[in-house]
């Protein structure tokens, strides 16, 4: 009995010390690509800005903070994009958004909210896309 009671309490350190590890790699991995992100959206490089902060959404650690600021980081390119008149950049930073909380989705469903916005402005984007290659013709 003693020898199962020590087998026992061995597995459930060992899972926990792996269990750590696991969320402590991804939180590291999810602040690098916050990070990128940052660095990229200072030089003006939307582009690999919205690739830094939409690899830091699929880092996904429940309770972190990266993961709303790269949501907010990525909303903010988007609507900076469409003030600016690039649809299509701004179109890439919605779809990035939502899509990154679409892979997310395990035993929870984080960013419900996000999405239903991203839903809203892709959509009127789209329909707009659609007019103006209306007009063109």
């Amino acid at each position: 009995m003693e020898k199962a009671k020590t087998i026992a309490v061995n597995i459930a350190v060992t899972a926990l010390i792996a269990i750590i590890l696991i969320w402590g790699n991804t939180w590291y991995r999810q602040w690098s690509q916050f990070n990128q992100g940052e660095a990229a959206l200072s030089r003006g490089d939307y582009v690999a800005a919205i690739a830094g902060y939409e690899a830091a959404i699929h880092m996904y650690t429940p309770g972190s903070s990266m993961v709303e600021r790269s949501a907010g980081k990525l909303w903010e390119i988007g609507e900076l994009q469409e003030q600016r008149g690039d649809r299509e950049l701004a179109l890439v930073a919605y779809r990035a958004l939502r899509s990154s909380f679409y892979a997310t989705w395990g035993l929870t469903s984080p960013g419900k909210g996000w999405i239903a916005r991203c839903d809203e402005k892709i959509a009127r984007l789209v329909k707009l896309q659609g007019e103006a290659g209306v007009q063109k013709r």
